[in-house]
């Protein structure tokens, strides 16, 4: 069960999750796109490939897991020691919904030829029906591993499909998810932004339509756009992904000038992912406390996931040759 709102008058949040996290032995892990008030209590902050490895190393008891309910569920894939706990159950994703397990089972049996590329956005019932898990920190260095002449299926996410393939002259089976947060960007209105700004820069991630990474100086993971954030020459950078990353470029970058990406009006906040929004301080220190939501993972299902993951972190690091993958 998720959490419910408690009446929690009187009590310093911050501090009694400060207090529970070494009671607990419990290691707080937070996305990019979470709040700021989320990212300064997190022992970790990164992308799905970093807290991965994180949850993979940790040696913790207890994962708070600030994210998405697919992160948690891959913390509890790569940890099955650990327990997991996520602030609100409820914190899903666009594209898992996006891709039900019985219909992409059915369309690799479609396709018996293709191998499944997968977006690291999926369920874990998704993630025991590929092949290599990728995210967008990783996809590139594990596409340029698989043979040529192999052919892929890519899920969910059809605009990164999309930006791998036109990147690597690559033809692929797209399933065709998108991400609500970075399809809301609006063309005409970065346009205007750009114009309001001669000169600034676009950093987008590849989960953006193709009309909105044409105009990005760089494209890249939200860990890339950060490294793009502390490097590039220029004193103001437009930022086309999910907005809560622009808090992490302030305290790295203080003296630069960040501004996120506009919806379709120019004002309204559909860039911020309302699934993330979900978690709270209130949510975490109740989490922490209860022990609850747990994340908990059928074996055989959790082994059939690891395996994917498994080939993600072996293949992340370039190590692999084109010999260890094939057609199922």
């Amino acid at each position: 069960m998720t959490a419910q709102p408690a009446n929690l008058t009187g009590l310093d949040l911050r501090e009694e999750i400060q207090r529970l996290r070494g009671e607990r032995n419990a290691i707080i892990l937070a996305h990019y796109y979470q709040s700021p008030d989320i990212q300064d209590l997190a022992d970790y902050i990164g992308d799905s490939l970093e807290l991965s490895k994180k949850a993979a190393a940790t040696d913790a008891d207890v994962i708070l897991f600030c994210g998405v309910k697919f992160m948690a569920e891959t913390a509890k894939i790569l940890a099955p020691g650990k327990t997991v706990i996520l602030p609100d159950l409820n914190a899903g994703c666009s594209l898992e919904d996006a891709c039900p397990p019985e219909k992409f089972a059915q369309f690799r049996k479609a396709h018996p030829d293709h191998i499944a590329l997968t977006y690291i956005n999926c369920s874990t019932e998704v993630k025991a029906l590929s092949d290599v898990i990728v995210t967008s920190s990783s996809a590139e260095t594990i596409l340029a591993q698989i043979p040529e002449t192999q052919k892929i299926i890519f899920g969910p996410d059809r605009h990164l499909g999309g930006y791998l393939s036109r990147k690597f002259n690559r033809e692929m089976l797209l399933w065709p998810g998108v991400c609500i947060v970075h399809e809301a960007f609006s063309e005409t209105e970065l346009l205007k932004l750009k114009a309001q700004h001669p000169g600034a820069p676009v950093a987008a991630h590849p989960e953006c339509p193709p009309h909105i990474v044409d105009h990005a100086d760089y494209v890249g993971s939200t860990s890339g756009i950060l490294n793009y954030a502390k490097a590039f020459e220029g004193d103001t950078l437009i930022v086309a992904t999910e907005p809560h990353i622009i808090h992490q470029m302030q305290l790295a970058i203080p003296d630069k000038t960040f501004i996120g990406a506009p919806g379709a009006d120019g004002q309204c906040s559909c860039n911020i992912c309302p699934y993330m929004a979900l978690n709270t301080l209130e949510k975490m220190y109740l989490a922490l406390r209860d022990l609850s939501p747990r994340i908990e993972i059928e074996e055989g299902l959790r082994l059939q996931a690891k395996k994917s993951l498994d080939k993600m972190l072996e293949m992340a690091s370039g190590t692999v040759g084109q010999g260890d993958l094939g057609s199922r």
